[in-house]
């Protein structure tokens, strides 16, 4: 197998860590370069990944490293293609996205900051809360072109709602098919007209009442496992959907995944970070795709645009 590229994840906690792994695993990178700064954390778990190479019979080689504020240990992800930022505090149970958005503003900026001295070429992939708007901040921090910041909402939201949808109807997840759009968080968008259940309309599986369940459901998704968690939040699901984008943009596969990207023009929407579906390669987002969608789909889109724009302009000073 062609293993090509080096994939930094920045933060080695669960969700991170779990990132890592998940890279590793595909045998598609050269190297995983996992940091944190806790000294000897990120290391210890790279060692541990390695040695379950044998076992798992992949090749990627997971390297470890320390960082510091100031920027101490970064010269590890240099020259990295992909970067993958989960660095941030976790949600605990009663706290909003929006709750972390000062402290994790100032971790992002910093981690960004570094991310661009280091590895200027880098397709960043941002999966801190509040999303929406740490991709924008993250953004303005490396001063990358925008296409080459994206952030993971989408591709979370649309497999909750998948999977959603395949428990109340009785079947496997192979045979649904679901789409969010809008933003991580109270505009998060679900679009049911997309949405099939063994081909079928989901509106001629379910009756709508039990579709705006899963629609509440799905919306409030994070909080319904960090309310069952109490001391973390969630990052199996997460990291499947951060690692399968990084998958993406090695593979410049142009792969079609409902992410966080800017807009600018499609569905009428004009400059801001929001959840679209996106053809993903390696330069990030390739292009947004615009499908079809109800008027009230539309309506809910555009106001999930103005909601995350008016919070996206506030990071500009954190």
């Amino acid at each position: 197998m062609a293993r090509r590229g080096k994939v930094t994840v920045v933060g080695a906690g669960f969700y991170g860590s779990t990132t890592a792994q998940r890279l590793a695993e595909y045998d598609v990178f050269e190297t995983v370069v996992l940091t944190d700064i806790v000294e000897g954390k990120s290391e210890g778990l790279a060692l541990d990944l390695n040695q379950s190479r044998p076992i798992e019979g992949f090749e990627t080689l997971v390297v470890g490293a320390t960082t510091t504020k100031e920027g101490g240990g970064y010269e590890a992800t240099a020259g990295s293609d992909v970067v993958v930022i989960t660095a941030g505090l976790p949600r605990k149970p009663g706290m909003s996205r929006m709750d972390l958005i000062e402290v994790n503003a100032g971790i992002v900026r910093g981690v960004a900051e570094n991310v661009a001295k280091h590895s200027p070429n880098a397709v960043l992939i941002v999966v801190s809360n509040p999303l929406d708007e740490m991709t924008a901040l993250a953004q303005l921090a490396t001063g990358f072109a925008k296409n080459k910041v994206l952030g993971q909402a989408g591709m979370l939201d649309t497999a909750r709602f998948t999977n959603n949808v395949a428990e109340a109807a009785g079947v496997e997840v192979g045979k649904v098919k679901t789409l969010t759009l809008g933003s991580h968080g109270d505009t998060m968008v679900p679009v049911p007209s997309r949405c099939t259940v063994d081909g079928k309309p989901l509106s001629e599986v379910l009756p709508a009442d039990k579709i705006e369940e899963l629609v509440t459901r799905t919306r409030n998704g994070g909080a319904e496992v960090v309310a069952l968690l109490k001391t973390g939040s969630a990052y199996y699901a997460p990291s499947a959907a951060a690692a399968r984008m990084a998958k993406a943009v090695i593979e410049d596969s142009g792969a079609v995944m409902p992410v966080c990207a800017w807009v600018d023009g499609e569905y009428g929407i004009e400059g801001v970070y929001l959840g679209v579906e996106a053809e993903i390669g390696a330069e990030g987002v390739k292009r947004v795709v615009e499908g079809d969608l109800t008027e009230s789909e539309l309506a809910g889109l555009k106001e999930a645009a103005e909601a995350v724009r008016a919070k996206q302009a506030d990071v500009q000073s954190l």
